[in-house]
């Protein structure tokens, strides 16, 4: 009986492959354990099992595997079940599932290594100079990486001097799988068991008594012993003797201590225990009938004002569910939000909480997954962005999804395309797990769902302690630069708000969407834009680095000091961004310290953290920044939130605009007076009767939720209807047009259901490529299931067609 294997390869085809084992390996092998497989004419790739069995694959020759890489599986049963799911929900292949969910490092692929065949033994005149350069390098060591040729060569493409020392059979080629994960390994010393009697240890320092610092590290190493209790590090008796480690290794040398290495977790908390959280009455009444809701319903949306004290309920449900001994998911939609977030859990649950999100390393994230695989007692409760979804969670029992409304919790690219928010209720669901969705601003579908019955509802309308809502004051635009009382971009009335706040020592966080200087620089001549060349969009000014640069492909030149079109040099800005208000804000107030929180300022891994501290250290006094102030961060001393232009976000090309300024502004309001001190929340428009400005300055979510839900109904838009968006790429607009036009046309002819398009998006080109966009609106009534396997059907025609091939298809399932 032939034995074979199910592979998962983290490659977008749409298939798994088959491969044959022997019988032992059929035996040995479980779903969700990594094996190398031969794919392609020579490489290796990373492939996981999904399942055993004995049916010979039809339509090719099965391959041998080649080699197993896991003692046991990494990936479990439940997990390769939720992402069969992803797969087919929003229609992408399990490979691109797979690629997406393993942290990288866990995913190994082969590398071609070169070897000398015989001794260095061919005339030196028949080589070339750069095949000299490789056959001395192998004569100082046995092979070299395709990446080390790179670096001698000091040349991107090498190929062709590796092909030219085969064809002379000086060199032979292999494939390697190299173990990208590096366990950190400590460096610890103790004393040779010999010295640990008195009579040895009296011995021991007569030896030392001509070598005065070596005898003091020893005295060192006692009292480190005697003080803590536990194994002493190399670094740890350094630090502490005040020595180096020339002197710990001379002693090492005279076997006075023996070096040995312990493998330690690059990221772990101290354990430290605070007391219990106390709930006022309205928390309490929220908690309980959260409770409540879970012994009828899986999923419950907790509907509470910005500052009403949301996370100390999570942390209260978390300490219940802690007692079954299961492990805890929280899910934020941003990184900059896991910083203050960790900090607080950490002080009530101590090293019981691990973190997982992009910012970290490989090594790291590998930590973190075995940590979680193996159940360990530090990654009972997980806090993560989205990609947190992906962890091998063995016992699931509760996922918390914070600011559940956030687009961030919706990945664009790559695919999969999935919505954390729903990946993981369904995820929740696989476990028989329950989910709490929290927000001050929910999003029309899950408030829609909550509504109907479908989750369970409980609401928080009053503010924790003694903080009230923030006073919400409109400044109209027009009028104000009618009465010039305008100083840049800043209103005279919002200028005296800031000189106020800060004469009470108080903190101010203002609000831009938009980074950089300036969205556009003009000609005041010919009225000539800079473009960029590779996409249809204006450059931004970034007066920082004096450039312009897209935001779309990553495209900068230096600031031109005269028009491109007409040479002339009457050049000026329009628009503003945060690096604008920033500079206006240093020469309004000189002696203040201000800092930005933008894409720009927030690169590095702790950039976050150092901006968050600083402010909530009172180290900074203005604090401007894009949408990553809007979410969830906790200031005490925040009294004053001004946003400098409320009607940008309004005005967006989008069906959800309305929704989403509102939630924005609502947010960022929200940052104001969350202590004793009432806040205030200045909005600059120029449309300060618009139907959402208003109902954010009254608070009026349930208004804004039936006037966009009475619109979505007529326009046939969710929770109504499902969307599915295709988007298709190509270089050449007349092939794009021509292929776009088909598709719709047979999508059209297919279904009797809403196909909109193709469209030109408001960026019509970004890296060169033409983009158009088709929407189907599928109804509530119509199979969703019978409508994908449709349009996948008619992608594959799409694909057959050879004039259409070089066109990039993207899949979108919920975009929004």
């Amino acid at each position: 009986m032939p034995f074979f294997v199910e592979v998962i390869l983290p490659i977008a085809l749409p298939q798994t492959f088959t491969y044959r084992v022997s019988e032992a390996e059929f035996q040995y092998l479980k779903p969700g354990m990594r094996i190398a497989v031969p794919f392609g004419k020579s490489k290796f790739y990373t492939g996981l099992v999904a399942q055993l069995h004995h049916n010979q694959p039809a339509l090719y020759e099965a391959k041998e595997i080649h080699q197993i890489i896991d003692e046991k599986p990494i990936v479990t049963e439940t997990q390769l079940k939720h992402w069969q799911w992803i797969a087919s929900y929003y229609m992408c292949t399990i490979g691109e599932v797979f690629r997406s969910a393993l942290p990288s490092a866990l995913m190994l692929e082969s590398e071609t290594v070169i070897s000398a065949t015989r001794e260095y033994f061919i005339e030196e005149a028949t080589l070339s100079d750069d095949e000299y350069l490789i056959m001395e390098a192998l004569r100082q060591q046995s092979s070299l990486k395709i990446q080390d040729v790179i670096a001698i060569l000091n040349k991107k493409n090498v190929l062709q001097v590796v092909q030219s020392l085969l064809a002379k059979k000086a060199v032979s080629l292999q494939e390697e799988m190299v173990e990208e994960y590096k366990p950190k390994l400590v460096r610890y010393i103790r004393l040779f068991p010999e010295f640990n009697t008195n009579d040895k240890l009296e011995e021991l320092l007569l030896i030392l008594k001509n070598a005065q610092k070596q005898k003091e590290v020893v005295l060192s190493y006692f009292q480190l012993q005697a003080t803590e209790r536990k194994p002493v590090s190399v670094k740890k008796l350094t630090d502490f003797s005040g020595t180096t480690s020339a002197v710990i290794k001379a002693l090492i040398d005279k076997q006075v201590f023996e070096e040995y290495y312990v493998q330690e977790d690059r990221v772990s908390f101290a354990d430290s225990e605070k007391d219990k959280v106390v709930l006022n009455e309205f928390q309490t009444k929220a908690f309980d009938e959260i409770e409540a809701v879970f012994t009828q319903k899986e999923v419950c949306l907790l509907h509470g004002v910005t500052a009403s004290g949301k996370t100390e309920v999570y942390i209260k449900l978390i300490e219940d569910f802690l007692k079954e001994e299961k492990q805890i998911l929280y899910l934020l939609p941003e990184i900059a939000l896991t910083t203050q977030l960790v900090s607080r859990l950490t002080q009530y649950f101590g090293n019981k909480v691990a973190v997982f999100h992009s910012k970290y390393n490989n090594n790291e994230r590998v930590e973190v997954w075995n940590q979680v695989l193996n159940r360990s007692d530090k990654a009972q409760i997980v806090i993560g962005a989205r990609s947190a979804l992906f962890l091998p969670f063995q016992d699931l029992s509760l996922i918390v999804i914070d600011e559940e409304h956030e687009a961030t919790f919706k990945q664009t690219d790559p695919a999969p395309r999935y919505h954390a928010r729903d990946a993981a209720i369904v995820l929740a669901n696989f476990h028989q797990a329950k989910v709490l969705l929290g927000s001050a601003t929910p999003s029309i579908e899950t408030y829609f769902n909550a509504q109907n019955g479908k989750y369970g509802l409980v609401e928080l309308h009053r503010r924790y302690g003694n903080a009230v809502l923030p006073e919400i004051q409109l400044v109209d635009l027009k009028d104000s630069y009618f009465r010039k009382r305008m100083n840049g971009h800043f209103s005279i009335f919002l200028i005296e708000a800031i000189t106020e706040a800060l004469s009470n020592g108080e903190q101010i966080i203002l609000f831009q969407n938009r980074r950089g200087y300036s969205p556009i620089i003009e000609c005041m001549t010919c009225g000539h834009v800079p473009q960029c060349p590779q996409c249809d969009v204006s450059l931004t000014y970034h007066k920082y680095k004096n450039q312009l640069r897209c935001h779309y492909c990553g495209y900068s030149m230096a600031k031109p000091n005269s028009c491109h079109a007409c040479s002339s040099i009457d050049l000026t800005s329009k628009g503003f961004g945060t690096e604008q208000i920033e500079l206006e804000l240093n020469t309004l107030f000189p002696e203040k310290k201000i800092a930005r929180m933008d894409q720009d300022t927030t690169r590095g891994k702790y950039a976050f953290e150092k901006l968050i501290d600083s402010f909530k250290n009172r180290e900074t006094d203005i604090l401007v920044g894009t949408q990553m102030l809007a979410k969830g961060l906790d200031f005490d001393n925040v009294s004053l939130v001004g946003i400098l232009n409320a009607d940008s976000m309004l005005y967006f090309p989008d069906f959800r605009a309305f929704e989403r300024s509102y939630q924005m502004m609502t947010q960022v309001s929200g940052r104001a007076g969350r202590s004793d001190k009432k806040g205030r929340v200045i909005i600059q428009t120029y449309n300060p009767d618009h139907n959402t400005i208003q109902q954010v300055t009254n608070n009026d979510y349930l208004g804004m939720f039936k006037e966009q839900l009475y619109e979505r109904k007529i326009y046939f838009y969710p929770p109504y209807f499902k969307l599915i968006k295709l988007t298709l790429k190509h270089k050449d607009f007349e092939k794009l047009k021509e292929s776009s036009l088909w598709l719709y046309q047979v999508l059209q002819q297919q279904f009797d259901i809403p196909v909109l398009g193709p469209e030109e998006p408001p960026v019509g080109r970004i890296r060169n490529e033409y983009i158009r966009i088709i929407l189907i609106k599928i109804p509530q009534e119509k199979s969703l299931t019978g409508i994908k396997k449709t349009i996948q059907r008619i992608l594959n025609s799409f694909e057959a067609v050879s004039q259409f091939r070089a066109v990039k298809v993207a899949v979108n399932v919920d975009f929004y």
